[in-house]
């Protein structure tokens, strides 16, 4: 099956944190016999960010971020693909590929792949004019990488065909334990660009637990962080390229997950980093949100804090052999449930019977 994709980048994780998502979803669906177009808008400085070269499972194509340039990508996919995906979050005339894919009749297949469903339903339920409103009940289904059933609810009540759930999962060949680090090594570690949505909960629950533990060392990588006022013990490092993630999460005695406001409202959103943190052997404290035995349980495979308090307390009990068991615990049950392959067999179930083009994965 030929698949066209519209998203953010494949190729860069600058200010782009579903590309790891990307990366991993589509080389197993590549690898199930689909053949993958990845288009992406040269944008945000991110092809002067790549971090890694285009793929061999995929062809992306870079399009000028402009009128003519979206529309010359989405003609040249028309013509060859057998499924049309939308990408929420690409960054640069969203709305009007939206509107535009959602339009398109014939025998292609169209989805929209929301990479931020509770944000993007958020943002509907405000808006009675919105896009989408419009633009949804035209595709032909709409998969999440997150978000349960709650999610599922609500873009059914937006006129949704179908709502899939295929949640984040771990790529082991990017994602794997490894030597740690000096310029990385802390007692809490937190990899997330600066956000509006997650700023706040950033800092009740990383900054807030460095100023009650001022004799511990924390790290925060990440973009945009480099004019925030923070504790003397929390040193700020920056981007973290996709090729440096292993090592950083495997130079702290933990690693700390902070979902966004909406995500953790909604519950059942785990964000990539607690797959990759946990395929690296990370022992990971996460903020606490619905859904987490999901994936992994609390107090053996991940520790659960309510708050900066809850952070803290965790640091001051948290011995090396403990951390080290939690994290491999946690990396064994993402191995065995939690990986892209399985994820991308949830899809290609998913095309089952849509296509008559869809052969069998081997």
């Amino acid at each position: 099956m030929n698949i066209c994709f519209f998203g953010s980048s494949l190729v860069s994780s600058y200010w782009n944190g579903a590309a790891t998502y990307y990366r991993g979803m589509l080389k197993e669906i590549a690898r199930l016999g689909h053949d993958i177009t990845f288009y992406e808008p040269d944008a945000f400085e991110r092809q002067a960010h790549r971090d890694i070269a285009d793929p061999p499972w995929a062809r992306v194509v870079v399009y000028p971020a402009t009128p003519d340039g979206w529309q010359r990508s989405l003609d040249a996919a028309v013509g060859s693909a057998d499924l049309l995906i939308k990408a929420s979050g690409v960054g640069v005339f969203d709305a009007e590929l939206e509107d535009a894919i959602s339009a398109i009749e014939g025998r292609v297949l169209r989805f929209y792949w929301d990479v931020d469903a509770p944000a993007t339903l958020d943002a509907i339920a405000a808006d009675p004019q919105h896009h989408l409103r419009r633009a949804i009940p035209r595709y032909d289904a709409v998969l999440t990488y997150g978000g349960g059933d709650p999610v599922v609810t609500a873009y059914r009540d937006v006129g949704a065909r179908d709502c899939v759930p295929i949640y984040n999962a771990l790529d082991p060949d990017t994602h794997h334990p490894a030597a740690s680090r000096a310029d990385f090594d802390s007692d809490l570690n937190l990899l997330a660009n600066r956000l509006p949505d997650r700023e706040a909960r950033i800092e009740r629950f990383f900054i807030d637990a460095a100023s009650r533990l001022p004799g511990k060392r924390f790290v925060l990588g990440g973009s945009g962080w480099h004019d925030k006022p923070m504790p003397a013990n929390i040193r700020a490092v920056g981007h973290v390229g996709t090729a440096d993630h292993n090592a950083f999460f495997g130079s702290a005695r933990a690693t700390l997950n902070v979902n966004r406001d909406s995500m953790a409202a909604y519950g059942f959103s785990p964000p990539t980093r607690v797959f990759e943190a946990a395929g690296a052997g990370a022992c990971l404290i996460t903020d606490q949100w619905d859904g987490i035995g999901l994936f992994l349980e609390p107090d053996r495979e991940i520790l659960v804090a309510a708050d900066g308090a809850g952070v803290a307390a965790h640091l001051d009990t948290l011995s090396p052999a403990r951390a080290r068991a939690i994290g491999e615990r946690g990396r064994a049950r993402v191995m065995a449930h939690h990986t892209y392959r399985h994820r991308a067999r949830q899809f290609h179930a998913l095309l089952q019977g849509r296509s008559p083009r869809i052969e069998a994965a081997e």
